[in-house]
């Protein structure tokens, strides 16, 4: 078996193994939940020689996950609230995804803070040591200058530059420092399944559990519907802002962060991140944000939720306002909501610690951290934390799962196995299917070449390939038109440019499938 073909995640494969569980065959690890810390302990389980099964009943990638601002933080709001131990872990994480595992996915990307009249000279101290500190957490964690340059400031026409539209009257320079950024972080998941296939791990999306314990489910295949109850020698509840859902006794304080989707014309072409600090508030920005397909994301809010969770969270007509107003303070023209092309929400898993002031606490103060939940009764359970730390949670939680079952098991090797795509470059192929997918380019290119419009857009203006929706289908798990459209690719983030590429999804589907 080529390592393309291990690495294969099609209807056949899913056909098998959802057969194989179906006769019985045994599991030592099932996990509940496809994103990122669902997928994370997946490969985590399966690279320690673990019989391991994924289930989701959406598809990868389908919650949080794909809600991100698409960094990989280095920690740096967490020194400055005191949380140290997180602030490094974060900063430790980052160089591991961005030196070790998953280079192809993540780029190097410059924050400006502008000093406009707004940004107190002591506003700016404050600012620019914090950036002193972020290099020294970025030195502790052993992430070299090549990787992540030191941050410094920098003049007036510096900052224009990088951000065409920054405001101009006032502007006495701006500080810079630098941080990782995703391609998209729905690709991170998959490449983290993926990566767990290769590894011996079964990934079955449109596959739901029910009446999950400790060491069982049901799991019914969404295709068929027929059920059947999976025994395994643990289950571990990844269900993220569902977890309460697979576990009752779970209590959890969503938090939602809201983001606006602008065309980058908008931002004059801007080629860094613009960071504004929130008038009033302490270590809290807006950030403007370059994206793929000529794009800008505009994010983030952070507002406390309750009542049912929902599929895809929307975003309110304040939190548009309130990151129009505060991006507004920085950038002329401002831009109004005639220009927000789209918008895209996601709820924080945060854990409610059931404190007498939790009610008052504010959801941007609860703790990031991770938690491991085992009262040796029900399901293993991990809640908090954040994208950045996914490889973390997934090693603490399956070693609550190894200790608390008694399986056989290596140790750990997260931070060693790169991801597929990550590696060397085989033959010349274009720079945006490099970004996209690393060394797998090559097999996208190759895919194009059998097909008659193989490199042809998906739709006029839209820089997503025909082959790239093919391969989706073939390798990546994509099973419907939201699958291509809203998590392999991110067209669905704008409307208008979604409803545009149905018909080619549609069309891959039907021959691919």
């Amino acid at each position: 078996m080529t390592p393309a073909a291990s690495t294969r995640l099609d209807g056949d494969r899913r056909r098998r193994e959802l057969a194989a569980l179906f006769d019985g065959s045994s599991v030592d690890v099932l996990v509940v939940g496809g994103g990122i810390t669902g997928a994370g302990i997946a490969l985590d389980a399966a690279s320690r020689g673990l019989r391991t099964v994924l289930v989701d009943k959406h598809d990868l990638a389908f919650g949080t996950s794909r809600w991100s601002s698409k960094l990989v933080h280095g920690g740096l709001r967490y020194l400055a609230s005191g949380n140290v131990a997180i602030a490094h872990e974060s900063a430790v994480e980052r160089g591991i995804l961005m030196t070790r595992t998953a280079p192809h996915l993540i780029r190097r990307l410059a924050q400006v803070v502008p000093l406009l009249p707004e940004v107190s000279r002591s506003s700016a101290t404050v600012v620019r040591a914090g950036f002193l500190a972020g290099d020294v957490l970025r030195r502790s964690a052993g992430t070299s200058v090549a990787v992540l340059p030191n941050s410094r400031s920098t003049g007036a026409d510096a900052v224009a530059a990088q951000v065409p539209i920054v405001q101009r009257h006032g502007l006495r320079g701006g500080l810079m420092a630098w941080d990782g950024q995703l391609v998209d972080d729905a690709r991170l998941v998959v490449a983290v399944a993926r990566t767990a296939a290769l590894h011996g791990a079964s990934i079955l999306t449109g596959v739901a559990a029910s009446e999950v314990d400790r060491t069982s489910a049901l799991l019914t295949d969404g295709d068929t519907g027929a059920s059947t109850r999976v025994r395994a020698g643990v289950v571990v509840n990844a269900a993220g802002v569902w977890a309460g859902q697979v576990d009752p006794r779970i209590s959890l304080r969503p938090s939602r962060g809201t983001h606006l989707v602008f065309d980058a014309s908008t931002f004059g072409g801007m080629t860094s991140s613009l960071t504004i600090p929130i008038p009033g508030e302490r270590n809290r920005f807006v950030f403007a944000l370059p994206a793929p397909h000529g794009r800008v994301y505009v994010g983030l809010t952070d507002v406390a939720t309750d009542g049912p969770i929902p599929d895809e969270p929307r975003a309110t007509d304040d939190e548009i306002e309130f990151l129009l107003d505060v991006v507004g303070t920085a950038v002329d023209p401002a831009p109004t909501v005639f220009d927000v092309v789209g918008t895209f929400a996601g709820l924080r898993p945060l854990l409610d610690s059931g404190g007498r002031n939790s009610a008052a606490t504010r959801t941007a103060d609860v703790s990031r951290r991770h938690a491991i939940l085992d009262d040796g009764d029900g399901p293993i359970g991990v809640v908090g934390g954040k994208l950045t730390t996914y490889r973390r949670m997934a090693e603490h939680a399956v070693d609550a799962a190894v200790a608390a079952t008694r399986l056989t098991a290596g140790p750990c090797r997260t931070a060693s196995i790169p991801l597929v795509g990550a590696g060397p470059i085989a033959e010349p192929v274009p720079e945006r299917l490099v970004t996209r997918y690393g060394a797998e380019a090559a097999l996208v290119a190759a895919l194009a070449d059998t097909m008659p419009d193989g490199t042809a857009p998906v739709a006029d203006g839209i820089d997503v390939s025909v082959a790239e929706l093919a391969f989706a289908v073939r390798y990546e798990g994509a099973r419907t038109v939201a699958d291509l459209l809203d998590r392999r690719t991110r067209i669905g983030l704008v409307e208008a440019d979604r409803e545009r590429a149905v018909d080619a999804a549609t069309r891959v589907l039907a021959e691919h499938d």
